[in-house]
């Protein structure tokens, strides 16, 4: 197919294009998108949101179906690390018989088209079209679905705009930048009734379902925490990076658009950030700076987050502390490398998730409950185990001591996406689950940059000043607890 580059000049009308359509005042004037201004987003949200009746997925009122012979065809929209990672397995599938057809990928970096549709022809035999400007892809009626794997502050732009395009729509972790975001994005997907994966892998495993129908059978009583974390080491030893998400940077990348393929679109690029000069670590390593993610919240907390959320048929929290701090990793990062968050919930428990880049030995998951625990096993299995005053209560109610419930096969999180296109049904993350695991990170990320307790009121869905439940207790029997 032939290369297609869109030039500077198509950049400046698209984003004026895009200022128009007035996104960020549509999500409280850009306070919360920002991530500082909670007070703001306090007033602006004080009614409750009025609620969108889901669309039947198996008549969307955008766009049309996948034909059952017919070969889904695809695009990605950012191919850097993660975005390059799904080309190549899309294209992969395609060559070994999947009924997939690559067609699109799109990309700010001249550079990063060029090598894409350079390896899409090494694997499937033909190139594919490359544009800057998603809107081109959008248009394009030969493509059914995308994947989004732009930095967070893209993400709820570009999925809104696929789904009125008629396009189904995988987009990565976190589902967006801010919790007002991810509840536009929720309410889109229930009108148009288009399909809508967000990309937290963890969610298709399969310990988190199983954990889910132990709890709902009252396996261990009431729950009352839950805990879970996500480490790595990234300074030292033979692939120093010096610190988390210091990512190689392409000294040849350049915002000048006679540069040929070292053209970087910065102005497309930084969207609806805030205006900054041309940054190549801001580029490259994006995932250090707040303008456009939460860093270890959005990049590794929601992994985390969003099975304990599916396991614990969780709504979004009520309460969130953050606290941590730049312990080691001493460098031009504004996020934090040490990140700790306690999540307190309307069905009165508390999530604790610890993470840290400088230090990879984890705290496994746990979940706590009056008369047992669960615990995840390495394998991916899980171990139910009765508090001893309950011995005699879980040998009458599981005929076992101590209960173990192997892993059963599922569906990795893109094929399950592939299936649902078709089915139009089996979303592991879809959109209500992925507003509330972002719910609880960015009311962490707040918390930490604000340096307060943050509260949401999950029934009328905004923040508020104080507890939405000042005189709350449980509402469990005691008998059930």
């Amino acid at each position: 197919m032939t290369e297609r580059h869109e030039h500077v000049s198509g950049a400046r009308e698209s984003m004026q294009a895009m200022d128009r359509r007035g996104f960020l005042r549509q999500t409280v004037q850009g306070a919360a998108l920002a991530g500082v201004g909670v007070v703001l987003a306090q007033e602006a949200n004080a009614q409750e949101r009025t609620r969108v009746t889901p669309v039947d997925q198996h008549a969307p009122k955008t766009g049309r179906l996948v034909q059952p012979d017919e070969p889904i065809g695809l695009a990605v929209i950012g191919v850097g690390g993660q975005g390059g990672s799904h080309f190549e397995d899309y294209c992969t599938r395609e060559k070994n018989g999947g009924n997939l057809r690559m067609r699109a990928a799109c990309d700010v970096y001249a550079k990063r088209l060029n090598k894409w549709n350079t390896h899409a022809a090494e694997i499937t035999g033909h190139g594919v079209d490359t544009y800057m400007d998603y809107h081109k892809v959008l248009e394009r009626d030969d493509i059914h679905a995308v994947v989004i794997a732009t930095p967070d502050h893209w993400h709820a732009r570009i999925s809104m705009d696929a789904m009125d395009a008629g396009k189904d729509v995988y987009c990565e972790k976190p589902v967006t930048l801010t919790v007002e975001e991810a509840l536009a994005v929720r309410d889109k997907v229930f009108e148009t009734g288009r399909i809508f994966q967000c990309g937290a892998n963890a969610a298709a495993k399969d310990w988190c379902w199983q954990a889910r129908k132990v709890i709902q059978e009252g396996g261990i009583g009431k729950v009352l925490w839950a805990q879970a974390s996500s480490n790595r080491n990234s300074a030292g030893g033979p692939d120093d990076r010096g610190g988390e998400w210091n990512w190689p940077i392409d000294e040849a990348a350049t915002d000048d658009p006679n540069a040929g393929e070292n053209y970087i679109d910065w102005t497309r690029w930084l969207g609806s950030a805030q205006p900054r000069p041309f940054s190549k670590p801001r580029f490259f390593q994006f995932r250090k700076f707040w303008d456009y993610n939460g860093g270890i919240a959005t990049d590794l907390m929601y992994h985390v987050l969003a099975p304990l959320t599916i396991a614990l048929d969780a709504q979004a929290p009520e309460r969130a502390t953050g606290s941590g701090g730049i312990f080691v990793q001493h460098d031009d990062r504004e996020v934090p490398d040490t990140f700790m968050v306690t999540l307190d919930y309307p069905d009165d428990y508390t999530i604790v998730m610890t993470s840290t880049m400088a230090n990879r030995q984890l705290n496994p998951v746990v979940i706590y409950g009056h008369r047992g625990t669960i615990r995840v096993t390495e394998d991916g299995a899980i171990k139910v185990t009765p508090e001893k005053e309950f011995k005699d209560w879980f040998k009458e109610k599981y005929s076992v001591e101590e209960l173990i419930v192997e892993p059963e096969p599922r569906d990795d999180i893109r094929t399950s996406w592939f299936n649902a296109i078709r089915s139009r049904e089996g979303i592991v993350l879809g959109p209500e689950t992925a507003y509330r695991t972002m719910a609880g990170i960015k009311m962490a990320v707040d918390s930490y940059r604000q340096d307060k307790v943050i509260y949401w009121d999950h029934v009328k869905e905004c923040y508020v000043d104080s507890h939405p439940r000042p005189n709350r207790s449980s509402k469990v029997p005691a008998e059930q607890a």
